[in-house]
């Protein structure tokens, strides 16, 4: 189609997610196969790339945006642009699991934390006793800096005995058929209590002047 030389993308095409290291894809695919296309950056500088007429120009790409030209008969066309982003992910998923206190009160808030390592792109599910009433806040931190990790809080607000139970984070690999789940059980009691354990007798003798210890143990 000398009018549409470019292949129409969808808008899912234009955004490129791409993990650190891989090869991609730009997309850009002509109507007519023997056509002399280009690729450029957002400079407008032409971006030496392996073109195949079915997929597109195919290589090692850093972050930016691209575009593709080409020529027919004497006028320039131009694609879409195409974005790409490039994403840190390993084939590994480390997670870890993190409560501040595993036994509560009730009215107290319940805080649990679940980390991904090493991941910048994945789908984290938290299953826990308060769920079906969507009682938790969910809280996301991407933190970059000393290194990558994502942080998941979890908070339940004005815990009830109802909330004790198993609380699980699973961790979904956002390009790979890659999972891990951590759990921790959470204990909340109607009341707060203490319990004593005296380490002597309930009769103890003193002599005249001796110095004796009275030792209680407190949980």
């Amino acid at each position: 189609d000398p009018d549409m030389p470019f292949v129409p993308s969808i808008p899912e095409d234009q955004f490129i997610l791409v993990e650190e290291g891989d090869p991609t894809v730009i997309p850009c695919r002509t109507s007519d196969p023997d056509a002399q296309v280009t690729l450029v950056n957002s400079l407008d500088k032409s971006v030496h790339a392996l073109y195949d007429t079915k997929q597109g120009f195919i290589g090692n790409f850093p972050a930016g945006s691209y575009t593709c030209k080409t020529m027919v008969k004497g006028v320039e066309f131009k694609s879409d642009e195409f974005l790409i982003y490039i994403i840190r992910a390993t084939s590994q998923l480390p997670v870890e699991i993190e409560a501040l206190k595993t036994v509560y009160k009730t009215g107290e808030t319940i805080v649990v934390t679940c980390v991904v390592f090493d991941n910048e792109v994945v789908n984290l599910q938290w299953n826990y006793p308060g769920k079906v009433k969507e009682k938790g806040l969910i809280k996301l931190d991407d933190i970059k800096v000393p290194s990558q990790k994502l942080v998941y809080t979890l908070t339940i607000p004005e815990a009830s005995v109802k909330d004790t139970g198993d609380y699980e984070c699973t961790a979904r690999h956002a390009t790979k058929e890659v999972k891990e789940n951590k759990k921790v059980v959470i204990t909340v009691h109607d009341k707060g209590f203490v319990h004593l354990e005296p380490q002597f007798s309930p009769l103890e003798a003193v002599n005249l002047h001796e110095v004796k210890n009275f030792v209680v143990d407190v949980q």
